[in-house]
């Protein structure tokens, strides 16, 4: 990669990626741009630079956690703020994109707030968007601006490859939706592919009737963008459990752990269902998680040799991948 100058580089991180941002700039060995981020007793927001940044190049770095509509509000009002302070290229980095799972109707009259999402970012001034591991690839359609589907599974995979070192690993997909993801991970890896097959019939709520593929005697490892309430990939290893699994690792870019989620993963921890959880901490509030067996891969390093390229106005993130995609040591 083409040496960049430093000076050029201008990251700002927003309230729901303070530590990811601080991260990013630790190892672009920049400062973060200081920013004036107030609430008013109404809980209007105001967000304002506190450096010129006229026909700059500036990355916005911001996850769409809780509290969710506050941090949507506050990427929207800074994206709005540097337009207005002439900033040349907006990029914006979300870790994590709230909304991602309303993306399309599946009953009459029901929004589809992922794209309405896509639309006010695009709208407040964006010119890039980035997004870690979206729940479906579709919401790149939502944008008439580049967006940059970033894949961070291979890193939380690939950690979990370093403890495992058995011969009879299965990679598992938690659902059809997750079979493009996991037979990517299954083909580098060289492994066999299970699926669990899954019906949501309502909100986080899910129902496991069988899996497809062989998983006696196997360390298996699960891949899955998200965890939320962690009810439906604890009754998976369950099951996985029921089907003769040896041993079950989950790996999972999202740890939004929504209550009760800790108490779940605690419980199968503890009771032998699971070994180990990977998740990043592309949602900061899991540093806050004490749960047994987590481990938290820094997304610091991996976002910033992606902004290295926008910077940089050349360069791969294909090459990029290959540098991060897991090695299984036999």
């Amino acid at each position: 990669m083409n040496k960049i100058d430093k000076s050029r580089i201008h990251i700002i991180g927003l309230s729901g990626a303070k530590k990811l941002a601080a991260s990013v700039c630790k190892y672009l060995g920049v400062k973060e741009v200081p920013v004036t981020i107030a609430r008013f007793a109404d809980g209007e927001i105001m967000v304002r630079p506190e450096i010129t940044l006229r026909y700059h190049n500036v990355t916005v770095i911001q996850s769409l956690t809780k509290s969710v509509n506050e941090n949507i509000m506050e990427l929207l009002i800074t994206i709005d703020a540097l337009k207005r302070a002439s900033v040349r290229y907006i990029n914006v980095v979300i870790p994590y994109y709230a909304y991602a799972r309303q993306d399309r109707k599946t009953l009459g009259r029901e929004p589809i707030t992922s794209k309405l999402i896509a639309s006010l970012i695009e709208r407040a001034g964006a010119t890039r968007v980035a997004i870690v591991d979206i729940h479906s690839e579709q919401t790149q359609g939502f944008f008439d601006i580049p967006v940059d589907t970033l894949k961070a599974s291979f890193i939380t995979v690939r950690e979990a490859i370093k403890k495992l070192h058995c011969r009879n690993l299965v990679v598992v997909s938690p659902d059809y939706g997750g079979i493009k993801r996991s037979r990517q991970i299954a083909n580098v890896l060289n492994l066999p592919l299970a699926i669990l097959d899954k019906r949501r019939p309502s909100p986080n709520h899910a129902e496991i009737s069988n899996v497809l593929g062989d998983v006696k005697g196997k360390d298996c490892l699960i891949s899955d963008d998200m965890i939320d309430t962690a009810g439906t990939i604890v009754a998976a290893c369950k099951v996985l459990k029921g089907h003769g699994a040896k041993s079950i690792t989950i790996a999972a870019s999202h740890g939004i752990l929504s209550d009760p989620a800790s108490e779940r993963l605690t419980k199968a921890v503890k009771t032998g269902v699971v070994s180990n959880i990977y998740l990043t901490n592309s949602i900061e509030s899991v540093y806050q998680r004490k749960i047994p067996n987590l481990h938290i891969c820094d997304l610091g390093k991996y976002l910033s040799e992606i902004i290295q390229v926008y910077y940089g106005e050349s360069g791969s993130i294909s090459k990029i991948y290959e540098h991060y995609a897991p090695r299984y040591a036999k």
